[in-house]
């Protein structure tokens, strides 16, 4: 069964309501939680890609990662969690503290890209048990739905637009 019904939360899916990238995280993470993350993209079925600006390279460390010169390239770690469907990591926070990424709405659209989505913020928040909360663009205070650890599902964190 559906953790969500997408003529539910559609609305949460439109890039017009969202302001494009939705933003995505896990809050109040360490550089150990960015490790078992790390861990856990080496161990799965996931296709992935990571990059330090244009240059590919091997999936480094949270230690090296975070102990990288602020004028460092960027790094950006490309996940597939489906051919269909890419998240892309950016590791903003110099402390590790929290573990962000965005996802493209167009690529999420329908019941069977949602399930794909809720199997992908379950398995992350699963492995660091912590939420996995998906926010309005620049917008985390208000966050709309994400993984709770306490019920183990991905659940409704706000009333879907245009349903009230």
């Amino acid at each position: 069964m559906s953790d969500l019904l997408w003529t539910e939360v559609k609305s949460f899916f439109d890039s017009e309501l969202m302001g494009g990238l939705p933003d995505v995280h896990v809050p109040d993470t360490s550089i150990a939680d960015w490790q078992a993350f790390l861990d856990l993209i080496r161990s799965s079925r996931w296709n992935w890609e990571c990059r330090e600006g244009d240059a590919v390279v091997e999936l480094p460390s949270a230690e090296t990662v975070f102990a990288r010169a602020a004028d460092a390239e960027l790094v950006s770690i490309r996940v597939w969690p489906t051919l269909e469907v890419l998240a892309i990591f950016r590791p903003w926070a110099s402390d590790g503290s929290s573990i962000d990424f965005d996802v493209d709405l167009t690529e999420l659209q329908g019941q069977e890209r949602l399930d794909v989505f809720c199997r992908f913020l379950t398995t992350i928040g699963r492995e660091l048990g912590k939420p996995v909360l998906m926010s309005p663009e620049a917008d985390w205070e208000h966050p709309v739905l994400g993984f709770d650890p306490t019920t183990d599902r991905v659940v409704l964190l706000a009333e879907p637009w245009g349903t009230a």
